[in-house]
């Protein structure tokens, strides 16, 4: 008895993705199917970077397979392909990189640049090119969290090459002052000086870059949300009423710029004590799923507050990459996935797609 095209996609029609609660045949993940007699191999693509969980997913694909009556040698290939996706009407997407993820929250002190670093290692970790713009420029912390020290090189005197560390490309205004130095400059001055670190940069072939925005929601942020081309916003806040507040005001400016909130992570969720392993919700409880509840986005994961988060941080080797395997950087690539899932289960950018039209009048 020979197995056909249609006994395998049945079969693997009862096999869920782990990441994306959706069957493998109905989200079209099955590619290059062939069977031949009881010999079956086929290709399952992923949208989103899933390094970690590679073997896991090729295993839950080959066991109903090899359980098929008359089943011979099965073969799977499991692998990712990134695309890019749509942005804001009237934006083109920028020259090598595919999705650009900004992370934002309406005050400072609730931990978004180290939520962002970290998110940025995990997607690397699991197997994306990524790179991290630091955007705050009054307060530019990423050289310090990644450890990079000195001056970017330029090869033509206009564009400058990102300085690198732990798999990650980066580009910060901190890379061109002296790190005792205030920025004392206006808006537009500042407006400027992103831009030119966006695009002046020779991002290579990034399938996401991670923009730490400023924290608030004023011109800066404002300019940003209309003039760089953002597939997504991740929202960081802590489960403190008065930083909801201000989380929801962020929440509210990437709406009426029409950039979707991919999702809220909730940081300093709970306090673990570092000598008897107590937790204890200072910043109270549930802030973030209330107003994910209340707006209609995704919670994303609630991550603790712990003074190694902190230490590692300010050390240049960030949670993900100084414990790997460890259960907080575990919550991070949990959120890194879910962020990259909601970023794949979006439209496609079809501007490369059409070409310019041409009126000419003979």
């Amino acid at each position: 008895m020979s197995i056909t095209a249609e006994d395998v996609k049945a079969a693997l029609g009862r096999v869920i993705d782990p990441n994306t609660g959706k069957d493998f045949v109905s989200s079209k993940s099955v590619k290059n199917l062939k069977v031949d007699g009881g010999n079956v191999s086929l290709d399952i693509e992923l949208g989103y970077p899933a390094k970690s969980q590679l073997a896991a997913i090729r295993a839950s694909v080959e066991a109903p397979l090899l359980a098929l009556a008359g089943a011979g040698k099965v073969t799977v290939n499991v692998h990712t392909k990134i695309i890019s996706h749509a942005v804001q009407r009237g934006l083109k997407l920028m020259p090598n990189v595919k999705n650009i993820i900004a992370v934002a929250s309406g005050k400072g002190g609730v931990g978004k640049s180290t939520t962002a670093v970290n998110l940025a290692l995990a997607l690397a970790a699991e197997g994306a090119a990524v790179g991290m713009l630091d955007a705050d420029i009054y307060g530019p912390s990423q050289p310090m969290m990644l450890g990079i020290s000195g001056r970017p090189e330029s090869a033509d005197g206009k564009t400058m090459e990102p300085l690198e560390n732990h798999g990650l490309q980066v580009s910060s205004i901190g890379f061109l002052i002296d790190p005792d130095e205030p920025m004392v400059w206006r808006g537009p001055m500042v407006t400027q000086a992103l831009t030119q670190l966006l695009e002046q940069t020779n991002w290579r072939d990034l399938d996401y870059l991670i923009v730490d925005m400023p924290p608030g929601t004023g011109d800066i942020q404002l300019t940003l949300s209309q003039k760089v081309p953002v597939t997504g916003a991740v929202i960081v806040t802590t489960p403190q009423d008065i930083a909801l507040l201000d989380a929801r005001k962020g929440l509210k400016m990437f709406e009426k710029v029409g950039i979707p909130i991919l999702g809220i992570v909730e940081n300093m969720s709970t306090h673990i004590c570092s000598n008897c392993g107590h937790a204890e919700e200072i910043f109270g409880a549930g802030g973030g799923e209330r107003m994910c509840a209340e707006y209609g986005v995704e919670f994303l994961g609630a991550l603790p507050l712990t003074m190694a988060i902190r230490q590692q941080a300010d050390s240049g080797k960030p949670t993900v990459v100084a414990e790997p395997d460890g259960p907080v950087a575990a919550v991070y690539k949990s959120i890194a996935r879910k962020i990259a899932v909601k970023v794949a289960e979006k439209a496609k950018d079809m501007t490369g797609i059409f070409p310019n039209i041409v009126i000419k009048n003979d």
